[in-house]
């Protein structure tokens, strides 16, 4: 089974930054470009950021662009979103999953081996 798996979540204060890790459980990330979803009590599930498969080629949703920044390390399996200036709105469970093709679109429908989230919550 084909699973990638979340970690770095927490409770952090407004301004605050994270590292969300993302790494796959029984295949290699390294022919996949992967994205970064995010998902709010009551808010549909909404891309946050993606990357190519050699990392060449990100995207963002307007409203992370400049705090946010997404990478990968193929040689380690895994990869990160760097959160900064994190606001109450980040607020969510943050997914990773894959696509074996690139292109700017961020449609979670399109993505597959969702992980199980990690929860973000930015709060004073």
């Amino acid at each position: 089974q084909l699973q990638l798996v979340e970690s770095g979540g927490g409770l952090v204060q407004p301004g605050g930054s994270l590292r969300l890790s993302c790494t796959a459980s029984g295949f290699t990330l390294d022919y996949y470009a992967i994205g970064w979803f995010r998902e709010a009590p009551g808010k549909e599930r909404e891309g946050v950021s993606c990357i190519s498969s050699s990392g060449g080629s990100t995207n963002y949703e307007d409203s992370v662009k400049g705090r946010f920044t997404i990478s990968r390390d193929n040689a380690k399996n895994t990869v990160y979103l760097q959160m900064n200036s994190l606001k109450p709105e980040d607020t969510a469970v943050y997914y990773c999953a894959a696509r074996n093709y690139y292109d700017e679109t961020m449609y979670w429908a399109d993505f597959g081996s969702w992980g199980q989230g990690t929860q973000v919550t930015v709060s004073s």
